[in-house]
């Protein structure tokens, strides 16, 4: 690890915490132009999430008429709330394949999308200290009036996100302030993705509310369009 990597992951709580710890649960209003570009707004706007935190797999519930989802990086699935399987797809990302920015979703595209993304937002930074996530410290960022240290971190193939290297951005306190990627399957060209609001659970940091916005031509952020917005609750490890 960086010596950045190792002082970001102490500012969140420490490895030592994370490794006590085996879940996450969250409250989620959520919003953004992206749901309804893709024809599922309104599924999850007011749901839960949860997150095991040491292998990749995500439920949202109260995801649409009382089912819930289980994602992981081979197989999406909308379940009842018993178990049983409504509706399932192996190797969800090759269904994406094609997309571009107009092309509509269906429940399980929208599964897996949201049960990715919030496993990596949810365990962001812990997971930079496994072997095969690659991580490099960039020349700082001024932002804000503000000095940001930059990660670049290169992803394992075997971990569903948003594109193989992105960048995260660091206040001295080391905390994230923003995120920048390009979502692959979303079919969307390049975002930044700000985090604030931060608040202490069960010994973790975790930031309660996100807003990712496209970036322009230019690399300037478009702050005109919210592409997603998240807002986190109610948030407990166990």
């Amino acid at each position: 690890m960086s010596d950045l990597t190792e002082s970001v992951i102490a500012a969140y709580g420490g490895l030592a915490r994370w490794n006590e710890l085996s879940e996450v649960r969250a409250h989620l209003l959520v919003g953004g132009v992206l749901w309804g570009l893709k024809e599922q707004d309104g599924v999850i706007n007011d749901c839960r999430v949860r997150v095991d935190l040491h292998r990749q797999f995500t439920s949202h519930y109260a995801f649409a008429d009382g089912v819930r989802t289980a994602v992981t990086p081979e197989r999406a699935a909308i379940e009842t709330e018993d178990g049983q399987v409504v509706a399932e797809r192996a190797n969800p990302r090759a269904a994406f394949d094609g997309h571009t920015a107009e092309t509509p979703w269906d429940q399980l595209h929208l599964a897996y999308f949201g049960g990715y993304a919030m496993w990596n937002y949810l365990t962001t930074p812990f997971t930079f200290a496994q072997s095969d996530y690659r991580t490099a410290q960039l020349e700082p960022w001024e932002e804000n009036g503000e000095v940001w240290q930059r990660l670049r971190v290169t992803f394992p193939q075997r971990v569903a996100t948003h594109c193989p290297t992105q960048v995260f951005h660091f206040g001295d306190d080391g905390l994230l302030r923003r995120h920048d990627y390009q979502s692959e399957v979303i079919g969307w060209g390049p975002a930044a993705h700000y985090v604030a609001g931060y608040g202490e659970f069960d010994g973790i940091q975790v930031p309660t509310w996100r807003r990712v916005y496209p970036l322009d031509g230019s690399g300037a952020v478009d702050r005109s369009t919210v592409l997603v917005s998240i807002d986190l609750d109610d948030i407990s490890f166990g």
